[in-house]
């Protein structure tokens, strides 16, 4: 028996008869190429469940809102479905304000600077962008044109995304790599304006809102992990693959903060290198600058999908059916608005994703991963007693490390909100 994952991930289970005859030479050609073309549809990784079924041996792939709904009762399945809608929500409106802002910086240029960026200059708002029109306005203008052209989307489910997907993950490699290379080459000339203090206490809460995006690569586990064959090295090469993205994510920080001045360092990190004086190649400046501008775009569908089926799962009731209204116009209309509305107000990319990372971002990073883990382990022990092993245990089983990362949790909620009231006290 063997697992085949289809294209949309899912997993079935299929069973095939061996015969040893059917491998000999007498076999009539019919039978060799129906092999062959069965050989050619089974996927390179499979899950082989033979042997004595082991209960801990991963073979189906189970999400966190499956995992929710088994351990949860009603109303812990519909926090943590107001947790993650409220987390898709500040992503749809960082997603709905990042294009537009990088559009309005590219082609906003001011006098002879045909690059659009400048090293030394604090663009508001009121500056002129285009004749009569302020920089408000056309990224104003961007936004709707933004909203019109994926908006729709929203409307109808989102298939066959597959080479879109590999297309954009490609694009993400190039622009990091690019922007490493140019850093370190900056650098390298002397040219590094960053000299960063040893710590500063006033990004603590940005911190939580980065931390929680560059956690969000866990979600993706089950989907990876599951067609693996043989999972005997499992936990070491998921171990060194995260060290690998540690080391890429220390690698492009770093050469950031030493690359350039930490006032003038954009929100958008991107844009950094639309400047002239970083980057004398025009095309890779335009590829630079609009790189947001490619991958988000991509991204928002995807993302107001899975918001608007949260909305429909969480109000969802068995052997119930939404009206074609409710289903087609009311879900996909109160999944769009707000963050537009939202992108409308700001553009500050610093503080949509400080907030969203501290507050909806500290639910799915620490507080449900504990609850999960707690009543998953007091349910197995319940059972299957404590006389079996299971060899996927975590180096941290211990019951002390969920009261730990609950009492992080509510240390990260507490400093966050104290650090927020600050900041507007002053201002």
């Amino acid at each position: 028996m063997a697992g085949e994952i289809t294209e949309t991930g899912e997993l079935y289970s299929s069973y095939e008869e061996e015969d040893d005859d059917s491998s000999t030479a007498s076999d009539s050609d019919v039978l060799i190429r129906d092999n062959y073309e069965r050989a050619e549809k089974r996927p390179i990784l499979s899950v082989q469940r033979r042997g004595s079924p082991n209960p801990f041996e991963i073979t189906d792939r189970v999400e966190m809102g499956q995992m929710a709904s088994m351990f949860f009762n009603k109303v812990g399945v519909n926090l943590f479905y107001f947790c993650i809608i409220v987390y898709l929500y500040g992503d749809l409106a960082i997603y709905a304000a990042a294009v537009p802002f990088s559009l309005m910086q590219v082609t906003c240029a001011t006098g002879n600077d045909s690059c659009g960026v400048e090293a030394d200059t604090k663009y508001n708002d009121t500056d002129r962008c285009w004749g009569p029109l302020r920089r408000v306005d056309a990224y104003r203008i961007y936004l709707a044109i933004f909203t019109l052209l994926l908006g729709p989307f929203t409307f109808f489910d989102v298939q066959k995304t597959k080479y879109l997907q590999i297309l954009t993950s490609l694009m993400r490699w190039i622009a990091f790599a690019v922007m490493i290379v140019l850093a370190l080459i900056r650098i390298g000339h002397g040219q590094g304006e960053g000299h960063p203090p040893l710590a500063d206490f006033s990004g603590v809460r940005n911190l939580f809102g980065v931390c929680v995006y560059s956690f969000m690569c866990q979600h993706s586990l089950p989907s990876l992990i599951t067609p693996v064959s043989s999972k005997r090295h499992l936990t070491r090469l998921v171990f060194l693959d995260y060290v690998l993205i540690l080391a890429f994510y220390g690698l492009l920080s770093f050469t950031a903060i030493f690359c350039f001045r930490g006032d003038s360092l954009m929100d958008m990190y991107t844009l950094n290198f639309a400047r002239c004086d970083v980057v004398g190649l025009a095309a890779v400046r335009f590829f630079l600058g609009l790189f947001p501008v490619f991958t988000i775009s991509t991204n928002f569908p995807i993302i107001a999908v899975t918001l608007r089926n949260n909305w429909k799962t969480l109000f969802h009731r068995e052997g119930g059916t939404y009206p074609w209204v409710v289903d087609r116009v009311v879900f996909p209309t109160i999944t769009l608005v707000p963050p537009v509305l939202v992108a409308f107000c700001t553009h500050d990319l610093e503080s949509l994703v400080g907030i969203t990372g501290a507050y909806a971002g500290t639910g799915i990073q620490y507080v449900i991963p504990a609850f999960l883990v707690y009543h998953c382990r007091r349910d197995t022990q319940l059972a299957f007693g404590c006389g079996v092993s299971n060899k996927h245990r975590s180096p941290f089983r211990h019951t002390f490390w969920v009261g730990f990362v609950l009492l992080w949790a509510f240390s990260c909620f507490i400093f966050v909100t104290a650090n927020i009231i600050l900041s507007e006290t002053k201002l």
